[in-house]
């Protein structure tokens, strides 16, 4: 199964692309829900990482949606436009995940 990322910033979306990772930059709550509607169709999909912003705005739409069924799994990342976190959110998020230091 692959994952896929719901940015709301070019910078999240290039920096998953270079980890292999296909994603959207999008803006509003509707370009969010218009996505999510679209990849929860996509068999191949089974973990979609959405940023803290576009979480955000339509978090209740994504709970609804896991509330239904457990695939794909939605995990909520950091990005540089964080609520209350340190500068080294980012790099701290992927070390715990991964084991990289950036």
């Amino acid at each position: 199964m692959k994952t896929f990322c719901i940015s709301d910033n070019t910078d999240t979306r290039t920096g998953m692309l270079l980890a292999g990772v296909e994603g959207v930059v999008v803006h509003t709550r509707e370009e969010a829900a218009e996505v999510i509607e679209s990849l929860d169709s996509r068999s191949d999909i089974g973990v979609i990482l959405i940023t803290e912003k576009l979480y955000g705005l339509c978090g209740d739409l994504i709970m609804r949606r896991m509330r239904r069924k457990t695939v794909p799994l939605y995990l909520e990342i950091p990005d540089r436009h964080g609520f209350g976190r340190s500068q080294s959110a980012i790099s701290d998020f992927i070390r715990s995940s991964i084991g990289l230091n950036v």
